[in-house]
């Protein structure tokens, strides 16, 4: 778990969010301020969270003529869509185009089923493929949030797809939803946990109960209700009651929000929950935090290697998610070590855009930059005269143009001079595959296998859509793409 450092990041964001602060929670009660019997308790839409997918849901909801209301936990707006990189997959996408890249929707499906193993819901998963390149232009254009002129190519991906909004952080789109829900004057309610979704006599979903400054309140639906609450991730007991393994020895980069509550309303009122045992590490997350360490993204940039502490490679640096972390689990100490020189550190930009991450990995000792391979080596006890050799060998494979050891996808760019690098690293749990079980049109499915009347569900909250394993950027497009979905279907549902 990040515990205290999770918290301590959210709160620098909280303060660099300025687009994101709400107003009934972060400002100061005065007598002028409405009690909270005056609280707005209805609307056409009531969406459970304001991260990604609540927000996405929010909006698409409002454009389509309906009244919206967004419940949310937590103090501020984002979830876990704030803390990640908001790397977005986009099949044939404009950057795509610019290099050349071949892919299509076709591709990208493949990718996804046969990354989580085969076992995902193919008709969702059809839908994500064929949606989500209009899910990222429509944050482009109608959200602007604003892109890298670059992609990423994140493991288990055929090609580079993999869109990266500004400073390859998720504040840029958290900002960005945040100024278009004001903008459309949607109420967003925050320390307002949901507890308890209403049916009426025929099981239609007409509203729910939650928490409002230390009140019980019921909100009225007219239409329907999205939820939008996230994973959990942050949820050990959760966790350890649907995989055992994923206990509480293991870190989280999640939000502290991430408790499964959305999971909970929708399962006491009969929906079907799938996939609850798959969930995901990151491979290489920090040491004794367990955060995401974005100065890592080198890796995905092309420009790196994963050893172990006998300086020997031990893995496809772009393989699936979980195939490194188990092999990291089954390396001699439990760790990863991440090596890559000066070229690659510039030519990634990870530096500048995450300096904050860099000084603190270094001061802390998690990282070193060394001028020769050696005195890098020796930092972390780890076996020169092998890292010397593996390097050697890597290079050899650059200049083949094929690996021969992994098969690295993607282009192979040899190391040069110093100085180096090495970034010490640890799998930690990152994103939870299971959750409410939903169909192409984002209803909640029962577990009779009918459709719960007015109740929608976007995000990572649901299940079926990545399998036993997610890949990297899949999430992004998932949320947007299901959010606008259940937004739409929605708002119309007169």
């Amino acid at each position: 778990m990040k515990k205290v450092t999770l918290l301590a990041l959210a709160g620098v964001m909280a303060l660099s969010l300025t687009a994101c602060s709400q107003k009934p929670a972060e400002q100061p009660k005065t007598s002028d301020e409405p009690k909270t019997a005056d609280v707005n308790t209805e609307a056409d839409v009531i969406v459970l969270g304001a991260g990604g997918a609540g927000m996405a849901a929010a909006i698409t909801a409002k454009e389509n003529g309906a009244s919206v209301l967004v419940l949310e936990k937590m103090p501020m707006v984002g979830g876990n869509t704030l803390i990640s990189g908001a790397e977005m997959a986009a099949p044939g996408n404009w950057l795509q185009e610019k290099e050349g890249i071949e892919d299509s929707v076709d591709l990208f499906y493949e990718d996804i089923m046969k990354g989580g193993d085969n076992i995902a819901d193919p008709e969702v998963v059809r839908v994500l493929a064929e949606n989500a390149l209009s899910a990222a232009e429509w944050l482009r254009d109608d959200v602007h949030v604003q892109f890298e002129d670059n992609m990423l190519f994140f493991g288990g991906h055929s090609v580079k797809r993999s869109l990266v909004p500004l400073n390859a952080s998720g504040v840029e789109p958290i900002q960005k939803l945040k100024a278009k829900c004001d903008e459309l004057g949607i109420e967003i309610q925050t320390d307002t946990p949901a507890t308890k979704l209403i049916q009426d006599e025929a099981g239609k979903v007409i509203g729910v109960e939650a928490q409002h400054d230390g009140q019980t309140l019921t909100y009225t639906a007219h239409n329907g209700v999205i939820i939008a609450t996230g994973g959990f991730g942050s949820n050990l007991e959760m966790r350890k009651q649907y995989n055992p393994m994923m206990d509480e020895k293991i870190l989280s980069t999640n939000s502290v929000g991430s408790t499964g509550d959305g999971i909970t309303m929708a399962e006491a009122i009969g929906a079907k929950l799938v996939d609850m045992e798959w969930i995901q590490t990151y491979p290489t997350c920090d040491a004794e935090t367990g955060r995401l360490l974005y100065v890592g993204d080198v890796r995905l940039d092309g420009r790196a290697i994963l050893v172990n502490l006998e300086g020997k490679r031990f893995v496809e640096e772009l393989e699936r998610r979980d195939v490194i972390s188990k092999a990291v689990t089954e390396t001699t100490d439990g760790f990863s070590y991440l090596f890559w020189d000066e070229a690659s550190m510039v030519a990634s930009g990870v530096r500048e855009q995450h300096q904050n991450e860099y000084d603190d990995l270094i001061e802390r000792g998690m990282l070193v930059k060394a001028d020769t391979i050696e005195e890098a080596a020796a930092h972390f006890g780890i076996d020169a005269e092998n890292l010397k050799a593996t390097v050697a060998k890597y290079n050899e494979y650059c200049e083949k143009g094929k690996d021969e050891e992994f098969n690295k996808r993607g282009d192979l760019i040899a190391f040069g001079e110093g100085p180096y690098y090495i970034m010490k690293s640890i799998p930690a749990i990152h994103h939870t595959m299971g959750g409410i079980k939903i169909n192409p049109e984002a209803q909640v499915v029962n577990v009779e296998g009918n459709v719960i009347e007015n109740l929608y569900a976007a995000g990572e909250v649901t299940g079926g859509i990545h399998g036993t394993n997610r890949l990297g950027s899949d999430a992004i497009a998932d949320i947007m793409v299901f959010g606008r979905i259940a937004g739409a279907n929605a708002a119309a549902n007169k």
